[in-house]
């Protein structure tokens, strides 16, 4: 079922920023553009018969992002672990693998200035992609390039976050559908490499976390050796 699933066109499905306007009011623009768009809940929102994203109502105004709906649980999942803000200063959140920025974007929109969020990448490139992004949304997050594994060479000792957010590198088996060179580039021993990288990724994040905080691990591959055995 997976890999029949894997050969469907995948869906074009949207995130809705609540800073800037509600899920309802999107839907009207839609409506009053002649775009189809049903509502999936949260702030997700598919498009039946895509279109290029400069015809998407408010997309270039950062009313809404290219976000596919698991991707979209990320977030929540986090921020609901951790509840209200403290008191007397905003959530300290780690996005450990942030290109190219949907989750870190998410993140903002939905806590506000309830966080403040550092966003790393290994990659300078792909790291250009997420203050593009963060732009065209009007959110703000510091950015830093730098290997999520190796905390000491980016952060002072008694740095500590009360969420971490790790995203990590994988297989990419579960998003196929996505990625159509997938099946044609990767083979058997990749498993294992990136299975080493993601256990350096948690070992090298998780005393970085402040005690009551969580840590968020998630991957888009089907195997269990990138996802429960981690």
């Amino acid at each position: 079922a997976l890999l029949a699933q894997a050969q469907r066109r995948p869906p074009l499905v949207l995130r809705i920023n609540l800073q800037r306007t509600s899920v309802a009011d999107w839907l009207a623009r839609c409506q009053q553009a002649g775009i189809e768009a049903l509502p999936l809940g949260g702030v997700a929102v598919h498009l039946p018969k895509p279109v290029p994203v400069q015809q998407i109502p408010g997309f270039e105004q950062g009313d809404c992002s290219v976000q596919d709906a698991a991707a979209q649980m990320a977030a929540p999942l986090l921020l609901d672990a951790l509840g209200p803000a403290p008191a007397n200063r905003p959530w300290q959140l780690l996005d450990a693998c942030a290109a190219p920025g949907g989750k870190t974007a998410h993140l903002l929109e939905r806590a506000g200035a309830d966080a403040e969020v550092l966003a790393l990448d290994v990659d300078a490139t792909r790291l250009e992609r997420v203050n593009a992004n963060l732009q065209r949304l009007g959110l703000r997050a510091c950015t830093l390039v730098a290997d999520a594994a190796r905390p000491d060479t980016w952060a002072s000792a008694d740095l500590a976050f009360d969420g971490i957010l790790l995203d990590a590198p994988c297989s990419a088996s579960g998003i196929v559908r996505r990625h159509p060179d997938i099946p044609w580039l990767r083979r058997p021993d990749d498993l294992a490499a990136l299975a080493l990288q993601q256990r350096q990724l948690l070992q090298g994040l998780w005393p970085r976390l402040r005690p009551g905080g969580f840590l968020l691990y998630c991957t888009c591959s089907v195997f269990k050796i990138e996802g429960e055995d981690q």
